[in-house]
């Protein structure tokens, strides 16, 4: 019988790994997660842990990296279902705020992820959403949709509050009415952002107020 490539044979470790580890965090949590039971669950032992992802916390980032890329994939679909760009981006922020009820989502990459790893700011990821959250601003400006100049601090400050409203529905007692209230203020906030149409029909920015 033909052997398996080594790069499939390490996918594939890496992959149990990933998949154990998940069950476990989402299950327990982290710091209750045992890594010779999860291991064991793989039919792996904690030496492929170490030499696949270094230690505990290397395998908490790449089980969050997973998570984060199904969330991404969600949205993905989302802003593509939506009738314009606009209400993509509207849904795909409401979605993203909503995501933080999932029980998994919670407890990995809402509670147990800034614990371990640290601010989520920081995070690669985060940096990854900011830099396509730019560009989705600066094609909604482009179109004459909204009013932007500088794409990417708007969307640093967008994302900082849908990432503290996640946050906050995580770490609350009542996740439900936490998220609705958390909605409603980021729908108020990006309609901010509308070119609003004059009498005549026509676009026209809004006035800005100087300091």
């Amino acid at each position: 019988m033909a052997h398996k490539p080594r790069s499939e044979m390490i996918a594939e470790t890496r992959a149990k790994l990933v998949t154990a580890a998940r069950h476990a965090f989402g299950t327990v949590g982290y710091a209750d997660a045992s890594m010779d039971d999860f291991t064991a669950a793989a039919g792996l032992t904690r030496g492929a842990l170490y030499h696949h992802f270094g230690d505990k916390k290397g395998l908490l980032q790449a089980v969050i990296a997973e998570i984060d890329a199904e969330m991404n994939e969600r949205l993905t679909a989302v802003a593509r279902n939506a009738p314009t760009r606009w209400d993509g981006f509207i849904d795909g922020c409401i979605a993203y705020i909503e995501m933080a009820l999932d029980p998994e989502i919670q407890r990995i990459v809402l509670r147990d992820g800034p614990a371990v790893l640290g601010d989520p700011t920081t995070w690669a990821i985060q940096a990854a959403c900011i830099r396509s959250m730019a560009d989705d601003l600066q094609h909604l400006a482009d179109e004459g949709t909204i009013t932007v100049t500088d794409p990417e601090a708007m969307a640093q400050l967008i994302n900082g509050a849908m990432l503290n409203a996640a946050l906050w529905i995580a770490n609350v007692t009542n996740p439900e009415a936490t998220s609705k209230k958390a909605v409603q203020a980021i729908k108020l906030l990006l309609e901010g952002l509308l070119v609003h149409p004059s009498r005549d029909g026509e676009r026209s920015k809004p006035k800005v107020r100087s300091l």
